[in-house]
Formats: structure tokens, C-alpha cells, sequence
């Protein structure tokens, strides 16, 4: 049996799906898998002047990715590319241990027991790394 940390907050996360869907056209996508374990999600996003003025996701994945999209999908519109490479920088440094981002992506506070999964890491940062590459065209 898994001993991840499935909790409640995590969950509604992942059910909540903010973002959940494509951005019709979309200005830039990038579609990114986890050949490991079968996760994939399509990131669009809307960008103008180096802000994110709109992001969705089509996430078909375990719930720790559906969570860390939901997350984008609900907190990146607004933030630069800068930003978003930040959260990146950030999320990762929590995986190994560090603290998690504060402000917009303060939720992503819920998957940092993901730290002591090693294996699991690239989940989390999947809808990140799909994010950045859409967004760098």
C-alpha cells in the first residue's frame, strides 16, 4: 500500500479542476507526458506582453498531477513567464525539502509531502514544465 499523502485538501484539489478544459484558439500549447507512469496534460495559455492572461489545461493523470494543474489553472493568470519560471524554481526546491511558494501558489503547500516520494516529483511539476514550454512557443 501507498503511503502518499492523499488528504482531503489534496483531493478537492484535484476534483476541483480549475482550469479544467482548452482555451479556444489558443494563442500557445504544449502538451507534456510522464512516459513512467502515463500522465499527460495540454496546457494553452493566452499571453500578451509577457503576462498570462489566461491558462487552461486538459489533464488526464494521477492526482497529484490534476492537483498541481488545478493549481496553475486557478493562480497563474496574471503572472509573467518570469513568474512561472519562479514557481518552477520553487516547487522543485520544495520537492527536495524546501519550503513551499508563498503567495498566489500558496496551495501548493498541499503537496509537499510529495518530498519523500522521490519518484512522484516529476507528477507535481508536469503542468509546470507544460506551462513554461507553451509559453516559450
Amino acid at each position: 500500500m501507498s503511503d502518499l499523502p492523499y488528504t482531503t485538501d489534496l483531493l478537492r484539489l484535484a476534483a476541483e479542476a480549475h482550469g479544467a478544459g482548452r482555451l479556444e484558439p489558443p494563442c500557445l500549447s504544449h502538451t507534456e507526458a510522464n512516459p513512467v507512469c502515463g500522465d499527460r496534460t495540454t496546457v494553452d495559455l493566452h499571453i500578451s506582453s509577457d503576462n498570462i492572461e489566461a491558462m487552461a489545461h486538459e489533464t488526464m493523470a494521477c492526482v497529484l498531477t490534476q492537483a498541481s494543474a488545478s493549481i496553475l489553472g486557478q493562480s497563474l493568470a496574471g503572472h509573467s513567464l518570469a513568474d512561472l519560471k519562479a514557481l518552477r524554481e520553487a516547487v522543485a526546491a520544495m520537492l527536495e525539502g524546501g519550503p513551499a511558494p508563498d503567495g498566489g501558489f500558496s496551495a501548493y503547500r498541499h503537496l509537499a509531502d510529495v518530498a519523500r516520494h522521490p519518484a512522484r516529483h516529476r507528477c507535481v511539476l508536469l503542468p509546470i514544465d507544460a506551462a513554461i514550454k507553451a509559453a516559450q512557443g
